[in-house]
């Protein structure tokens, strides 16, 4: 995942912003970590530099 992205991304649950927390990068790339809502405060992970921006009842 790019950072760049953090200006566009937010929560689909509640529409707030998220907060990114960085775990492991490759250059400029976010490869895993986590992005947490700053309203609902729910954690969205990131693997493989893929955001999963799924509700969690949805995730597998």
């Amino acid at each position: 995942m790019r950072p760049d992205l953090m200006e566009i991304l937010c929560c689909p649950m509640c529409r707030a912003d998220l907060t990114l927390a960085t775990t492991k990068t490759e250059g400029t790339e976010i490869i895993t970590g986590t992005l947490t809502c700053t309203g609902c405060h729910l954690v969205y992970p990131i693997d493989d530099g893929i955001p999963n921006l799924l509700p969690p009842d949805e995730r597998d």
